[in-house]
Order: structure tokens, then sequence, then C-alpha cells
């Protein structure tokens, strides 16, 4: 997949389109679920066309019977069930998943879908090799219900962001965003939809970005090919990711 067009306040560089990444041996990602795996798989589905810039070497979940951990296994990743409810706090938990991660040696740890919130003791372990899909362009509706609150709000643009993952609960730097419109008849189903296909398309690019060198997290922002992100990151448009996704735009 070649990078879309975004809009953004960062000078327009060719870099963007002809970066060519030094050889090195393959880099490591562990992926943190509770659930269906839907962004797994969209990463799995990257790795199998070369797009990924790295390799899945393991698929973690809080949840033992997640389906995710299924996607994993089959797609050949180990399959790592560590529930939550069996540690008596968060601390212990997170030591526990310290360890597993630790392990595997991961050069990027992708939360796909991890319902947990993560102790101040873990994001520092690995501050700057975390990244994070939000449904929702932020800052707007950090935390959980964001379709239903866009929805209430009566906006009229919606989305998802990447953004790497710090202390405090969806803040961090954002990388990349990609922008829905909220159409007339619009319900959190559809609108739901609509925000997870564009959560498929630009999470494999975040990725591939981070593991290429472009990417990193410097002080309190994001750069990328050494140029600091604006504070919504690279914004992909509703018309733009339609286009990518061979969506119909005539929706109204």
């Amino acid at each position: 997949m070649s990078d879309p067009d975004f809009t953004h306040d960062a000078p327009q560089s060719d870099t963007l389109n002809d970066f060519t990444p030094e050889p090195s041996e393959v880099r490591r990602v562990l992926v943190l679920i509770s659930g269906s795996g839907s962004n797994l798989q969209a990463l799995i589905d990257a790795q199998s066309h070369d797009e990924l810039g790295g390799e899945i070497v393991a698929v973690v979940s809080n949840v033992a019977d997640a389906h995710g951990l299924v996607r994993a296994r089959d797609a050949g990743i180990d399959a790592v069930a560590l529930p939550h409810r069996e540690y008596d706090s968060r601390e212990a938990y997170d030591g526990a998943l310290i360890k597993v991660i630790d392990r595997h040696q991961p050069d990027l740890i992708v939360l796909a879908g991890f319902m947990r919130i993560l102790t101040p003791r873990f994001v520092q372990r690995y501050l700057g090799r975390m990244l994070n899909i939000h449904p929702s362009l932020l800052p707007a509706y950090q935390g959980l219900n964001t379709h239903a609150k866009a929805l209430a709000d009566g906006i009229a643009e919606h989305g998802c962001s990447v953004h790497f993952v710090t202390e405090e609960l969806d803040s961090g730097p954002v990388v990349i965003q990609a922008a829905v419109d909220i159409v007339e008849g619009e319900t959190e189903d559809s609108l739901q939809q609509k925000v997870h296909s564009r959560e498929h398309l630009i999470y494999p690019i975040a990725v591939k970005w981070f593991l290429e060198g472009r990417l990193r997290l410097e002080g309190d922002g994001a750069t990328l090919d050494g140029t600091r992100l604006p504070p919504q990151g690279l914004r992909l448009s509703h018309a733009d990711a339609a286009e990518e996704l061979d969506e119909e735009l005539d929706e109204e």
C-alpha cells in the first residue's frame, strides 16, 4: 500500500514516498488485544503482503477466549492468554505482562483494542515504543463510547487516530488520523463500521513508519522523517480515505 495523500501543516517532502530504509534485521512487533482483533487482522494482512515493515512475533490478550488469539494462531503467531482476573492488582498484572513482553523482545508494542488502563511503570518501560489506535479524531472524545458521543453532539466529522501511548489516557502525540463524514440517518453501527475500515487502513501505515525508523516520539511530540508532526498528525480526509477503501462518496 502506498502512502495516501495527507493534509498537515508540515512541509511537503518527497521523502514521504521515496524513503528507503536501511537494510537491517527483521523488526519485531508484539500486539496486545482484548477482543475480536480486527485491527490485528489488518496488521497480519499487511505483513502477509510485505507491507508491515516487520514481523508480528506474539499476540497477548487479557481475555482468554478473545477471538484475536484465534486469528494469531491461524497466522502461525505465538498467541498468549494472560487473563487479568487472575491478578489481584493492576500493578501485579502489568508486572506479569512485562515478563511476557520482554521474553519476545519486541521493537514495537501495538495496542489493538486492548481494554486496559496501563500503569505508569508499564508506560515508562516502553515509552516511545507503543502505539494505540483510538476511534475518534483526538483530542476529541477520549475514553469510551466515542461514536455515541459524536452522534449525540451532532458533529459533521468523526474518525480515528493512531497515537503514541503516554501515561495520560488517549493523550499521547498523534501520528495519523483518518476522517469520516457523518451523514443524515447515520447510526452508531454504521458509523462504527466506517471508522473501523479507516482504522484498518491507517494502523499498518503507522506501524510500518515506526519499524522503518521514520516515526519517532521526541519529547512531547511525534516526528516523521525528522519533521515534527502537527497536533493532529497527518490527516487523511474523508474523500481520500473513501477512495483508498473504494467507498461510495455520494452517501447523502
